[in-house]
Formats: structure tokens, C-alpha cells, sequence
């Protein structure tokens, strides 16, 4: 089944894409990228509800600072949920989206039923991210090394040459940080998605900046699966999740061992069959 539709949420067209039978997976993000990312093998099991939020469609009018708070992105979220008519779901943020699933459910939680955070780190700090930067040069194979040079000496004249665009063409140049195979070129997933350049930039350069996702999880009491990629240079060291061991029942963490940012991506069939298993296991 496969399923177009819009939320509107204060004059912002959010658009749907459902895609799958089963139990509901909202995941948030962009409905034309994150599709390209899941395998079709998961969508006979479950329903995935790809949800834009106002980071990825075109702004209904000029932004002012509190259009695009946190808060109101979860606003919209929840608004999405009424209208779609979701009861019962998991919800499913990955990269810096894991921090509007996780701040979704300790403000939503009457509906969420399981949490899934995949390849984030637990805040995005400027120190964070330094600190990923620095593992990458520590740790990268030259090869790797040399990769991510080639691809990020093009990065000034994509942005020069599109600047409203600029988000996603950091993101395709990253991507000896992205991938365990790290020539592949990922332009294909950027390929008609809008970024609303003032929303990203406040969420990932802000928002996400002052929130800390292992604090989050005190305040969740909900099933969590936190998925990482032993590669996925944007975020590493996976270390950083060392905090969150065996004696947090509540909460299941996974490496995936061959993968960068996008194990759904990269190692589809181990991750829909430890995921299926997790989402079964914590139904009793």
C-alpha cells in the first residue's frame, strides 16, 4: 500500500507518504528522502509513515525566530498524529530527527508505544562535534582520508552555485564521514528534496546543540532502540553511548558493524531483522 497525503499545521503544508502494512512506524523527516533509505522487505511487516516537518517544505510565509522552535515542530508532530488518526505507534527519528522522536515522546506520550533513535549522537554540541572530527582524523583509513578531501574541496562551489541547497550538499560531500563504502555517492537521496535552510540551521545549529539524549532517556519510560553504525564518522565514536549499558532495560543498543549513517541503508537485512525482533520482543 502506498499512501500520499498533507497535514497542515499553521499554514505549513507537512506532506505524508505511507508506505507498508502493519503496525505504524512514524518516522519524522523528509517523506521524499527517508523512503529511499528502508528496504521493501520492512514495509511487508509495518506501516512506515514518513512525515515531513518545516525543515524540508517551502515556508508559507517569511519565518520569524519562534516559527521554527523545537517545540513547534513537535507541535506539528502531534498534529500530524490527530489527523492521521495514530492510536497506537513507534516513532522513529534518525540523525538529528532522534532528538524530535525523543523530545516528541517525554511531551507526547500518551500514544507512543516504542522509541527508535538511529545514528545520532547524544547532543550536538559544537565540543561534539569536534570531537567526531578529531576521531575521523584519528582513526580513518588514509584511504577513507583521501576520499573525504576529494569530495568536500567541491563543497564551496555546490553552495555557491546552489546556496538554498546548502544542507544537502554538505551532506553528499560528507560522505567518506556517511558510509562504511566510503566512494558511495549519495546525490540520488538528495535528488527534489526542499530545505528550508533558517529551520535546519536553527534545529541542528541550536536545538539539538543544548539537548543531551542520554538525559532525555531518564525521563522515557518507553521500549528505546538506539541503532549506531561503527563507521558513521558524523556522530562517532559510538563510545559516546557508553553510558547506556544493560542496566537500562528499558533500552536496547545496537552496532552495526559493516555501517556508516544509514544501516537501514547499508545492511538492510540485518537491521529489518534485528529491529522486527526488538519491536516483538518488548510487546509483553
Amino acid at each position: 500500500m502506498s499512501i500520499q497525503s498533507t497535514v497542515m499545521s499553521e499554514g505549513f503544508a507537512l506532506n505524508v507518504s505511507i508506505l507498508g502494512n502493519g503496525r505504524p512506524i512514524l518516522v519524522v523527516g523528509s517523506s521524499i528522502y527517508y523512503p529511499r533509505l528502508f528496504s521493501e522487505q520492512l514495509y511487508t511487516s509495518f506501516q512506515l509513515i514518513f512525515l515531513d516537518h518545516r525543515g524540508f517544505v517551502k515556508p508559507p510565509r517569511t519565518l520569524e525566530p519562534e516559527d521554527y522552535a523545537l517545540d513547534k515542530v513537535l507541535d506539528d508532530i502531534e498534529t500530524a498524529r490527530q489527523t492521521l488518526g495514530l492510536e497506537d505507534f513507534i516513532i522513529l527519528g534518525h540523525s538529528g530527527h532522534a532528538f524530535m522522536a525523543l523530545e516528541y515522546a517525554k511531551k507526547y506520550p500518551q500514544h507512543v508505544r516504542k522509541v527508535v533513535l538511529l545514528n545520532t549522537a547524544p547532543t550536538n554540541s559544537p565540543e561534539r562535534q569536534q570531537q567526531s572530527i578529531a576521531f575521523f582524523n584519528e582513526t580513518a583509513s588514509p584511504e577513507r582520508k583521501r576520499q573525504f578531501e576529494a569530495d568536500i574541496s567541491l563543497l564551496a562551489g555546490d553552495i555557491e552555485r546552489e546556496p538554498e541547497r546548502r544542507f544537502a550538499h554538505m551532506c553528499i560531500r560528507m560522505g567518506a564521514h556517511s558510509f562504511y563504502d566510503y566512494a558511495y555517492d549519495a546525490a540520488w537521496m538528495w535528488e527534489g528534496v526542499f530545505t528550508s535552510m533558517p529551520v535546519i540551521d536553527h534545529l541542528w545549529g541550536e536545538a539539538f546543540a543544548q539537548l543531551n539524549l542520554i538525559d532525555s532517556l531518564k525521563e522515557v519510560v518507553k521500549p528505546v532502540f538506539i541503532g549506531l553504525g561503527r563507521y558513521d564518522y558524523l556522530v562517532s565514536p559510538v563510545s559516546l553511548w557508553d553510558a547506556v549499558d544493560d542496566s537500562q532495560e528499558h533500552v536496547k543498543k545496537v552496532i552495526f558493524e559493516k555501517s556508516g549513517h544509514n544501516p537501514m541503508f547499508e545492511e538492510p537485512e540485518l537491521f529489518d531483522a534485528i529491529l522486527t525482533d526488538w519491536i516483538h520482543e518488548t510487546d509483553n
